[in-house]
């Protein structure tokens, strides 16, 4: 087996999340269409437009490493967007739906912010200056979304899933 380097992690794991995000950029429309709540079906939509700017950023970093961007099959995302998308079915017209896809869109948010704080620490030790920003700021918007939602679910969504029942 090849000596394999913090450089060749750091590439792999670059080619995890921008998987993960153009899957991520595919689901969060059918999320959006499936919440209930009117302020969620926003979150999810700015969302998209942010995840958008993310995966350019990410393109940013493929090309500051010299590599072509390019995705590898993240089991983890598929696992968590397949978890949403049961939520959407199990819960479709309830009034807990949209606290499930709140819960799904933080355990995304979760997932994102491990890989980015992974990836920023790895381009640190790396001297990795550029990719270090670009990084960071990513992290800083994946943070700051699930602050959002955790306000989101505890002002409105949870207390009106609560309700009905």
């Amino acid at each position: 087996m090849a000596n394999k380097t913090l450089d060749d992690l750091f590439y792999e794991t670059l080619k995890d999340i921008y998987y993960a995000e153009r899957q991520i950029l595919k689901a969060l429309p059918k999320m959006a269409r499936a919440a209930q709540d009117e302020k969620l079906k926003t979150a999810f939509t700015e969302h998209k437009d942010e995840t958008e700017g993310q995966i350019e950023r990410l393109k940013q970093v493929f090309e500051i490493i010299g590599k072509r961007a390019r995705g590898k099959t993240c089991d983890a995302i598929e696992g968590i967007i397949s978890e949403g998308e049961e939520i959407m079915e199990e819960f479709k017209g309830t009034p807990a739906l949209d606290a499930g896809l709140l819960a799904a869109a933080q355990a995304v948010e979760h997932y994102e912010i491990s890989r980015y704080g992974t990836l920023r620490a790895w381009a640190q030790q790396l001297g990795l200056k550029d990719a270090v920003k670009l990084l960071d700021e990513t992290l800083s918007e994946e943070s700051n979304t699930d602050e959002k939602l955790t306000k989101l679910a505890e002002t409105a969504v949870n207390t009106a899933a609560q309700k009905a029942a």
